[in-house]
């Protein structure tokens, strides 16, 4: 690791858990002294329980680490010492070339072990967004101490109570609008929610014609897909905020004209971007309100059929441009808090820098990124 990467890995040793970052050396400082953490953990194993585990995008030396082509990695990282993260840390990707030979060789994991089949779960995710997470893991069978997932109860019920109002619709074609008199669209939407789809909606999926395997793949999106909608009524307007910021902080210390000229060009850059990545993002969501309005609207079952036969693509796309986003204002939030530390040209430039390489890497945008992952 270079002295920079170091230094912005030791940025995560004090920041929670994101989009793009599950801290769980953080979660198991704060947490380990309740008997839940520890007898509900994530990892079995004790070092992966207390890693960090990162969304990152890959750097182009990266990408023959691979048997496939990949823009994004599970990146696990193990610090060298936990109490001091700038003394670095030692890394493996998930899936990477003799992937199970690292495990077994660092640690002593075979490819059987329960803790490869969760990294297998969490690679699969486009975002490490803690309700995606949690619910992901749920349908691997898994479920961990609540520590891990920064999700209150009032957002829960702020969720359920959105995925009601969305899919009313669905419920009014099939029993009529006299909904309130039988519950029908609060118990549909539980069905929705759950983690068992195809044992409570099994008409439904022969209505659609799909196999099992499909329609639970396509459900789990579509879970997804309501989520990120939720998630998009409030993060575009903090992102249009922090976009709007991006314009206005100011550096401490002296600026030389280099850095000046190339932090106006970034700023520029950086609003049009987010606005722009936000649009993108309602856009991939109308597929799905086009679809699920042909459902529903136009009695076409064939439509959603097919948004759901493509929801993993779309789904990962989606989270993809979301990902992106959450982490800017996620970072944002917590960088630039009241009280926090002002901000030097150096580390305003790395940050600028991240921000771009994020948002362009969804567009297929080359951008050497310089943050810790």
């Amino acid at each position: 690791m270079t002295d920079r990467t170091i230094r912005n890995l030791a940025h995560l040793r004090r920041s929670a858990s994101t989009a793009r970052v599950l801290n769980l050396l953080k979660i198991g400082i704060e947490h380990s002294h309740e008997s839940d953490w520890a007898e509900r953990p994530i990892f079995r194993t004790p070092a992966l329980n207390r890693a960090l585990i990162i969304k990152h995008r890959l750097r182009r030396d990266e990408l023959d680490c691979f048997y496939l082509r990949r823009q994004v990695a599970t990146k696990v990282v193990i610090p060298l010492d936990p109490s001091d993260l700038k003394s670095g840390g030692r890394y493996v990707f998930v899936g990477q070339r003799d992937f199970e030979r690292v495990m077994r060789e660092a640690f002593g994991i075979s490819p059987g072990h329960p803790d490869m089949q969760t990294l297998a779960l969490l690679d699969r995710l486009p975002s490490l967004d803690p309700f995606l997470l949690r619910e992901q893991l749920k349908r691997g069978g898994l479920d961990p101490a609540t520590c891990y997932f920064s999700i209150s109860d009032a957002d829960r019920e702020r969720m359920a109570s959105f995925v009601e109002e969305q899919i009313r619709p669905l419920v009014t074609l099939s029993l009529g609008r006299d909904l309130e008199a039988v519950g029908s669209t609060r118990r549909l939407a539980d069905k929705i929610m759950s983690n068992r789809p195809a044992d409570h909606m099994e008409a439904l999926r022969r209505t659609l014609r799909l196999e099992l395997e499909e329609y639970e793949e396509g459900v789990f999106c579509w879970k997804g897909f309501l989520y990120y909608k939720w998630v998009l009524t409030s993060l575009g307007v903090e992102a249009v905020a922090v976009a709007d910021a991006v314009q206005t902080v100011r550096p401490i210390g002296k600026v030389d004209r280099d850095a000046r000229i190339w932090m106006d060009r970034s700023r520029a850059l950086l609003r049009d971007r987010i606005i722009e990545t936000c649009n993108e993002a309602q856009l991939t969501l109308s597929v799905y309100d086009v679809a699920f309005a042909g459902l529903t609207g136009e009695q076409r079952p064939g439509a959603f059929r097919d948004f759901l036969l493509d929801s993993p693509r779309l789904f990962s796309k989606l989270g993809d441009q979301l990902g992106a986003i959450q982490h800017i204002v996620s970072f944002w939030r917590y960088r630039f808090s009241p009280g926090a530390s002002g901000v030097g040209v150096e580390e305003l430039i790395d940050i600028f820098m991240d921000f771009e390489a994020g948002l362009a890497a969804h567009r297929g945008g080359v951008v050497a990124p310089r943050w810790a992952a």
